[in-house]
């Protein structure tokens, strides 16, 4: 990608960027509504941090963008960590026009089959199988025992795996985003042996299940299409979610506001969740589009093919754009913490219901729960994509943990001793 001569692109990828991420917007807003950024070492980017900006692109129906990563992946290392967000897959992710409706609609029509009921409950209970693991310890990291494995159980069900899958599910996807190749190729094996055992049960014999509804949805989908919305749905479902449960805990557990919300305070776990979408987004960049030609866009000239992407998390806390009343936005669902447009995440309701019902499980079950070490040791992963934390450290008082075994009941009566017999208690030793 060529650079235009007077700006200085911004790293994204860098421990800098994880610690204070403000900066870095500055310097790119500083560059006007579209700036250079660099998400890995010599790969270069446009990214946008202007509201009406964004819009104008997320909205853009005249077919100059595209969504196709393919003929500019090759500027990426293949061990880079942001190639599995980028690499090309024949999902609605790189599809555009009537190709990606037709995806679309099969993902938006099944979701929206789903219960919320059943979805919390479903999130309920894998929440208290999770707890149960180390609510007797007293202390616990949040992150690598809750919040990275709660959301790829809960999808495991709703997709129609049984409960015992999650954990090739949860390990494949894991070794998915490792930097080592290896483990990487691996963890697609794991993964794919995984995706065509589901196929292969729901096409058989169907269920009450995304899978089954993907299946049979009147847009017809071919199992390769089928396989691969499962594998993108899940893999962008459970790095958001994962990062919407953790970055909610931090919030809830270190900002004055949220203290009281784990017993008896004023603000809501929606409250704690709207304003992490606002202020600490988990998918803090993305909405990948590229020119088909050459364009003028807010003020820069993007070449054919140019990437450019959407900070989410840049122009939600832009201090230019939207109003606040009393810490909140007047209109707290105006985020783009979801993108927009034609490509708006199909599932954030669900997603809202899952992250809502995870930290409402942990609050109840651990009252006292509370970061075990000062806010300013929390660190973040150096991701220009997505905003995770690597810890979230806690204690709380220990719960008995649960017999093994339940115990045996005791007569409410004495059992009657046979005739001729006495009980077992009063015979002579």
């Amino acid at each position: 990608m060529t650079s235009a001569p007077q700006l200085s692109a911004v790293p994204l990828y860098t421990a800098e960027h994880a610690a204070d991420p403000q900066l870095s917007f500055t310097r790119l807003r500083q560059q006007g509504p579209v700036g250079l950024a660099e998400i890995d070492a010599d790969v270069l980017v446009w990214v946008i941090t202007d509201y009406r900006a964004a819009l104008d692109l997320l909205h853009d129906q005249s077919g100059l963008w595209t969504k196709d990563t393919r003929g500019w992946m090759e500027h990426v290392p293949a061990d880079s960590p942001v190639m599995p967000m980028l690499q090309w897959r024949p999902s609605l992710f790189f599809a555009d026009g009537q190709e990606h409706a037709h995806l679309r609609r099969v993902i938006t029509d099944s979701f929206a089959l789903l219960d919320p009921r059943h979805v919390r409950d479903t999130t309920m209970r894998h929440a208290d199988t999770l707890l149960a693991e180390f609510s007797h310890a007293g202390r616990t990291d949040l992150v690598s025992q809750y919040a990275r494995r709660l959301p790829l159980m809960v999808l495991n069900t709703l997709f129609g795996k049984p409960d015992n899958a999650a954990t090739q599910l949860i390990d494949a996807i894991e070794a998915m985003t490792s930097t080592d190749l290896a483990r990487k190729a691996q963890g697609e094996q794991t993964l794919g042996a995984y995706l065509s055992t589901l196929y292969q049960t729901k096409a058989a014999r169907r269920g009450h299940d995304l899978t089954s509804w993907f299946i049979d949805h009147p847009n017809g989908l071919s199992p390769d299409e089928v396989i691969n919305q499962i594998l993108i749905t899940q893999g962008a479902a459970w790095e958001t979610l994962a990062g919407l449960i953790a970055n909610t805990a931090a919030r809830m557990l270190s900002d004055p506001r949220y203290r009281g919300t784990l017993t008896t305070g004023s603000l809501p776990i929606g409250h704690a969740v709207d304003d992490v979408l606002w202020n600490d987004p988990p998918l803090a960049m993305y909405s990948l589009h590229r020119p088909n030609r050459s364009v003028h866009f807010h003020g820069r000239d993007i070449e054919q093919g140019q990437p450019v992407f959407v900070s989410y998390a840049a122009i939600n806390t832009c201090p230019y754009t939207g109003q606040t009343r009393e810490g909140f936005r007047s209109d707290r669902k105006a985020h783009l913490a979801f993108a927009a447009g034609a490509h708006e995440c199909p599932a954030q309701s669900i997603a809202l219901v899952v992250a809502t019902a995870a930290i409402e499980r942990l609050t109840a079950t651990l009252p006292d729960i509370e970061l075990a070490v000062p806010v300013e040791q929390l660190m973040h992963r150096p991701d220009p994509i997505y905003r995770v934390l690597t810890a979230l450290p806690c204690r709380f008082t220990p719960l008995a943990p649960a017999p093994s075994t339940p115990p045996r009941p005791m007569s409410i009566e004495p059992r009657r001793p046979e005739a001729g017999r006495l009980p077992t208690a009063a015979r002579p030793r």
